[in-house]
């Protein structure tokens, strides 16, 4: 059997590997080490062979293991061009996470996030269903290590949360699966056919919707992120729903009904990071509303559509981990993220203010930011196939994005009401990695050739830099700044919560344990009384309780047979309850003649 095939090592064993040595480093080198490894997985991305465009799958390794199927390798390693453009964001974030992260001093958040991350870049890799779903579920669990790892009450709670949901969307990916799989006979992921829809394929959608943070299945994200620690919210930030993104943009290019869920999100994560106190709640709710314009891509199909989404992922990435970075130097210096707490915080953390405000200016798509120059291709692709309501959705969902990430965070973060907080700026390592994502929103702002030129497909004459659509967007942004400084006196912040859609578990999972607590332990109630303390109990006391007694009766009439008189055999009799209820005489007795009983039964079964 041909085992492997066109051999390549895959990046993503580089950090699963990597994260079981973490252990034997100690101190500033386990920080070294860690950020080499996804230096050493990108270089191999880097070197993997070149795809020609338009030809997808031109390089595969594969392990063949599943004979009976016509497509039967395990494509572990799928190499093309939007691969690989999500192989090397996934590790340049990585690379400034843990250059963020040079404080930490225990291993435990570097081996979850490996792993976390090393599932990441399998799934981007992967080129088939099953490999994809193993590298899928790994993520599911490893993020949750991932969000444990604050080791707070609130975060537990959280994690359980998360991987529950997480479950439900692993359980839809795997039905869909083998659906799929019993009706084709292939475990090949190249896409699916609208016009070919079936149950297996929609319930793999709807698993990969879970991940993506589609309503109304969110509720995970800015339940969970938030709790994560000062790393591990940044981490969190970039992935799992990247990889989402990345698998819809794989398996369902053009299925119209993701232009709607699309919309939905970009509007519904503006609504509510509106209406949140905390700050990287907001952040959290912002993600849905990106991803929203990336899910609206895969839906309009189409090369341009495919590049935009893919562009607006890389720098998503990007400018969201600057703004979670921003947020969590913010959380290690003052311990707080409410807005309703923060304030000032300009005076002794200038720099910190400076990079997070490119991040919101970059999330916002101002010119000359990385946003600016992804999310126009998005909205290029939308005029182009003539969706007007999904054009005007979104181009007043980014709009309404600089009023919660542009302008609201920065402004209630670092100005707003002085609350006398003094702390230290963020420490060299934290802004050292700020600074570096900082400066990629700048440089692909400025000059986006070196973004394009990864991208899967051919953008036609798409081109940026129109003076019409500068005007346009500069207008929008300034229209948006004036509502936001218009309404601040009605813009003031209480310490409130947003119900979201994980109420209704939260609650609800409280109701069914009553319930099954109330209802269905009666059931169990009723069935003890008659099984084990009626029928069992008697059984119990025959066998168990009084195996002795038992005993004395089966011997009885041997003893009677070898000229024992009435007495006598009494007398044997009291011994044997004697030591009995000595415990002399173990359980193994109730055994043994629970096996002859048994062998008669079954002798006279055989009587015919």
């Amino acid at each position: 059997m041909n085992l492997f095939a066109d051999i390549h090592f895959p990046p993503a064993l580089t950090l699963l590997f990597g994260a079981l040595l973490v252990p034997l480093f100690r101190g500033h080198w386990r920080n070294v080490y860690v950020i080499a490894l996804p230096v050493i997985a990108f270089f191999q991305i880097a070197g993997l062979p070149s795809v020609a465009e338009g030809n997808p799958a031109v390089v595969r390794a594969t392990l063949d293991l599943f004979p009976w199927l016509t497509d039967q390798s395990l494509s572990f390693l799928r190499i093309d061009k939007l691969a690989k453009a999500f192989g090397y964001i996934f590790t340049i974030n990585a690379i400034a996470a843990f250059i963020f992260a040079f404080y930490l001093k225990k291993s435990t958040q570097h081996i979850a996030a490996l792993v976390y991350i090393g599932g990441a870049l399998g799934a981007v890799f992967a080129g088939d269903l099953v490999s994809l779903y193993v590298f899928w579920e790994l993520m599911a669990v490893a993020s949750t290590f991932v969000i444990l790892a604050r080791q707070t009450d609130r975060a537990k709670g959280a994690a359980f949360r998360y991987i529950l949901i997480h479950i439900l969307g692993g359980l839809f990916f795997l039905a869909g699966m083998v659906m799929v799989v019993a009706d084709t006979g292939s475990i090949a992921f190249d896409g699916f056919d609208f016009e070919n829809q079936n149950a297996g394929t929609w319930l793999i959608l709807l698993g990969f919707l879970v991940n993506a943070a589609a309503p109304p299945f969110s509720a995970w994200l800015s339940d969970a992120y938030p709790e994560a620690s000062v790393t591990g919210g940044l981490i969190l930030s970039a992935y799992t729903t990247k990889t989402a993104v990345y698998t819809l943009l794989r398996g369902y290019e053009g299925w119209d009904p993701l232009i709607w869920i699309g919309c939905v999100m970009s509007v519904y994560g503006i609504i509510y990071a509106l209406l949140e106190n905390d700050m990287r709640r907001i952040l959290a709710y912002s993600i849905i509303n990106q991803v929203g314009f990336m899910v609206c891509a895969a839906g309009i199909g189409g090369a341009i559509a495919i590049n935009g989404a893919t562009a607006h992922a890389f720098c998503h990435i990007i400018y969201k981990s600057l703004l979670w970075m921003s947020a969590g130097a913010v959380l290690y210096r003052v311990g707080k993220s409410k807005c309703t707490e923060l304030g000032g915080l300009y005076k002794t953390m200038p720099w910190t203010l400076i990079f997070g405000t490119i991040g919101a200016l970059a999330i916002s798509a101002v010119p000359l930011t990385s946003g600016f120059t992804s999310k126009t291709i998005i909205l290029y692709a939308a005029e182009q196939r003539g969706l007007f309501w999904p054009w005007l959705i979104l181009e007043a969902a980014s709009a309404g994005v600089f009023l919660h990430a542009g302008i609201k965070f920065p402004y209630f973060v670092f100005f707003n009401k002085d609350r006398g907080l003094r702390p230290k700026e963020a420490p060299m390592s934290m802004l050292g990695a700020m600074a570096i994502l900082a400066f990629f929103c700048i440089y692909l702002g400025i000059n986006p050739q070196p973004l394009y030129d990864i991208l899967p497909g051919n953008h036609g004459d798409f081109h940026a830099w129109k003076f019409a659509k500068i005007v346009t967007q500069m207008q929008m942004l300034m229209l948006s700044a004036l509502v936001f400084f218009i309404f601040l006196p009605m813009l003031k912040r209480t310490d409130t919560i947003s119900l979201d859609t994980d109420w209704l578990y939260r609650k609800g999972g409280r109701l069914l344990f009553d319930f099954a607590d109330r209802s269905l332990n009666s059931i169990n109630t009723a069935s003890r009384r008659i099984f084990i303390d009626g029928l069992a109990g008697w059984t119990g006391r025959f066998f168990i309780a009084a195996p002795s007694r038992f005993l004395g009766w089966v011997l009885a009439p041997i003893w009677a047979a070898t000229g024992a008189d009435k007495e006598e055999i009494e007398s044997r009799k009291a011994r044997i309850n004697e030591r009995s209820r000595r415990g002399a005489f173990p359980i193994g007795i109730t055994a043994i003649l629970a096996v002859i009983l048994l062998g008669v039964l079954y002798a006279l079964s055989l009587v015919k």
